[in-house]
């Protein structure tokens, strides 16, 4: 396949941490952010995302992100 032939692929990362202010994205601590991993589709992510946030889910200031990589 060349370049023009391969299908674009997508790239997400699905982490999360104790914030700062439950508003925000602003993590306390970025050394111990938790990585949920990286994912080719949005729906696999958000299944990631999902799943965290939910063991998180009696903790305010813990918050888990997607963020598209490319």
């Amino acid at each position: 396949m060349t370049k023009e032939t391969t299908p674009k692929k997508d790239l997400f990362v699905v982490f999360g941490g104790k914030v700062l202010d439950t508003r925000e994205k602003d993590f306390a601590d970025a050394a111990s952010l938790d990585l949920r991993g990286f994912f080719e589709s949005y729906q696999d992510a958000l299944a990631a995302w999902r799943a965290a946030s939910q063991m998180n889910v009696d903790d305010a200031f813990t918050k888990y992100v997607i963020v598209k990589l490319w």
